[in-house]
């Protein structure tokens, strides 16, 4: 016997807890009785209903049967098709006239437009006729098994849609979780309703993480895997950075700045060129905030990393020389059909512009775009070519 108060209060706490909707799991229940009613007393090609009263705990079912004529249905047996039917929204259609989709007849599944008239005024070609059905003594435990079953499977299926639904609007966003365990290298973080996975090769080097710690991360899919939703986390990717700036800074999220480009070696550098769409508003001055407060914030949360905030400029000049700050560029040569500038620089300044390992050439060469060659004293010592650096002579 169904505790009527009890499957409520359930229903309450998975509306409230998983976000799924009564309508939705009371839905899956019917759809359950339905299949379970049809396997034990049905006949092929019925459709069969069920209506559950939550106030009494009865259920009422029905056979529904769909109204057609011969411009529908192929009433002649000697026309019954040869080869396997397929389905198409719950009618068998003959694969012998595709074409015009016309149907083979089935007296469990269809009603014919003269006979529907007679039950009810006023029906046209696929309404749908209900007829109720007898109540089964014998109803219970193997069909309420059978429903179990199909209820569980369907809230599960409800569920998976509710967190796609959730996450999915959050794709491409920053999002917080608990760290739920560490397991060869890659963080598990708990977000209730579904696991993020961060893996090694996203996280930023030199951080480690223990479990019930609280972590912020970049949601840049969300996967439908047999064995759950699986949010797909990183700190190393660029768009983390500017995301965090964007919750820092009001003008980034107003879009009166806007991040032009970010150039990123996770866990060492990090170079961002900002635009601002205001000659009032000072884009560099609003990402780094009265002090350095807001950079010093972001700085935190990556661990320490470094942030170069530079102004965009469509003149490639102008943006090359900015990118390469914090050193000073004497001259600048653009080659257009290599796409290559070619910059030049004091000695004193080789060091800076180049940086260790070639760090700071190479991230300005990913935040604009163009192949940068480094020259000092009319000698090139160092050249940049895609993602590597060639440093040619010491200095």
């Amino acid at each position: 016997m169904l505790d009527l108060k009890t499957f409520k209060s359930a229903l309450e706490q998975l509306e409230e807890e998983r976000k799924i909707p009564k309508e939705k799991i009371l839905e899956a229940i019917e759809q359950a009785m339905a299949a379970a009613y049809k396997k034990d007393y049905g006949k092929k090609g019925q459709i069969i209903r069920a209506k559950f009263d939550m106030e009494t705990g009865k259920t009422d079912f029905s056979q529904i049967k769909i109204v057609v004529d011969e411009s529908i249905a192929i009433l002649d047996e000697e026309e019954a098709p040869k080869e396997p039917t397929h389905k198409k929204h719950d009618i068998e259609y003959s694969t012998k006239d595709a074409d015009n989709e016309r149907v083979h007849f089935n007296g469990e599944h269809h009603i014919l437009l003269e006979d529907a008239k007679k039950i009810k005024k006023g029906v046209e070609l696929n309404d749908e006729i209900i007829f109720p059905l007898e109540a089964k003594d014998d109803y219970g435990r193997i069909a309420a098994q059978t429903a179990k079953q199909v209820i569980i499977q369907k809230i599960r299926e409800a569920e998976r849609t509710s967190i796609i639904d959730e996450y999915g609007t959050k794709e491409g966003e920053v999002i917080s979780g608990i760290v739920q365990k560490v397991e060869r290298g890659n963080v598990y973080v708990d977000f209730n309703r579904a696991t993020g996975i961060l893996p090694a090769e996203e996280q930023i080097p030199g951080e480690y993480w223990t479990r019930g710690q609280r972590i912020r991360a970049y949601l840049y899919s969300v996967e439908d895997t047999p064995r759950g939703i699986n949010l797909r986390l990183s700190r190393a990717h660029p768009k983390f950075v500017e995301k965090l700036f964007a919750m820092e800074a009001p003008e980034i999220e107003n879009g009166i700045v806007e991040i032009k480009s970010v150039a990123r070696e996770a866990g060492a550098r990090s170079k961002i060129a900002v635009h601002s769409t205001d000659e009032h508003i000072d884009a560099v001055g609003s990402c780094v905030g009265q002090k350095g407060t807001r950079v010093n914030t972001i700085t935190g949360e990556l661990s320490g990393e470094k942030i170069d905030i530079i102004p965009w400029s469509l003149d490639p000049k102008e943006f090359v020389s900015n990118s390469l700050s914090p050193a000073k560029v004497i001259s600048i040569e653009i080659d257009e059909k290599e796409h290559k500038a070619i910059v030049e620089v004091g000695n004193d300044q080789l060091s800076l512009a180049i940086g260790k390992g070639g760090q700071n050439v190479r991230l300005a060469a990913k935040l604009t775009g163009w192949r940068i060659d480094i020259k000092g004293d009319g000698k090139e010592v160092a050249k940049t070519d895609g993602e590597n650096v060639e440093v040619i002579e010491e200095k």
